[in-house]
């Protein structure tokens, strides 16, 4: 009995190292972020690195998230501060359903660029995201900058885009 526990919790240790593979990785600053492929509201697909040349400042959340939601309208009047700079903001949706997500972006007419990436585990996994909403900033290279930036709502934001190096 001690000898199949014994390579059972073997079996368990070596089949927990397979569901954390090289490409789950937790990035960290610094990284290059991955070429994650999301849709828009017109369902076309969009990768991220796509974005390379301008700052990059990313919501990850949820139409039935009451905090994501209310940093909507914060995240519209940096929208409004930053236009002019070389700065784009990026909302990626985790909803289950496509349809909710959807709805809420047209009924708000959410600005920005939407994108749905639904529960990709790959996607949580990397940036760490366990909770939301979750705001992250990547440079122009398409390196990771800020894994856990304050929310828009925060006056520290601001501040910390504003003083970005080329922005």
């Amino acid at each position: 009995m001690v000898l199949k526990s014994f390579f059972y919790s073997i079996f368990l240790f070596l089949l927990s190292g397979n569901i954390y593979a090289e490409g789950d990785k937790v990035l960290k600053e610094g990284d290059l972020i991955p070429d994650f492929k999301c849709k828009n509201v017109n369902g076309k697909e969009f990768s991220l690195r796509n974005l390379k040349g301008k700052y990059v400042f990313i919501d990850v959340w949820a139409s039935w998230c009451p905090p994501c939601r209310s940093e909507i309208p914060h995240m519209r009047i940096l929208e409004e501060k930053l236009a002019k700079k070389k700065i784009v903001f990026v909302s990626i949706s985790v909803d289950r359903v496509k349809k909710e997500w959807e709805e809420m972006v047209k009924e708000l007419k959410m600005e920005g660029l939407q994108l749905y990436i639904g529960r990709d585990e790959a996607f949580l996994n990397a940036f760490g995201v366990k909770t939301i909403p979750r705001f992250i900033l990547v440079d122009k290279k398409g390196r990771i900058v800020n894994l856990k930036m304050p929310r828009p709502s925060n006056p520290e934001t601001l501040e910390i885009l504003m003083a970005l190096k080329g922005i």
